[in-house]
């Protein structure tokens, strides 16, 4: 958990999630069971999310309210998320480019 933002964490119950968001913990498990969100499990098997998921539940209902389908929303969530990987493995490419050029004297061009 070390370097885990407060953001990320996953300690918030589901019970408190709808009274955060307003929806219903039906709801919450259906987009679950749709994949669009996945909370953790605590030992006894309790669901634990996240402000993280908090904002993405809202995110989700709103495009509901919108007639978005869900399976269009998990379409949008996995090129976001292949997106954000994206852009991981780029910055730790140019990391470890600038840590080599460091380490032998060059220059990037």
């Amino acid at each position: 958990m070390e370097g885990e933002s407060y953001k990320t964490r996953k300690v918030i119950t589901i019970g408190i999630v709808s009274e955060l968001t307003g929806l219903s913990e039906r709801r919450i498990r259906y987009y679950e069971e749709r994949k669009l969100i996945t909370p953790e499990r605590s030992e006894k098997g309790n669901r634990k999310y996240s402000f993280s998921d908090i904002e993405q539940l809202m995110d989700i209902a709103n495009k509901r309210e919108e007639g978005v389908p869900t399976q269009e929303i998990r379409q949008d969530i996995l090129k976001e998320k292949k997106k954000e990987e994206e852009n991981e493995r780029d910055i730790r490419k140019k990391m470890l480019r600038g840590q080599i050029n460091a380490q032998f004297g060059l220059r990037d061009k």
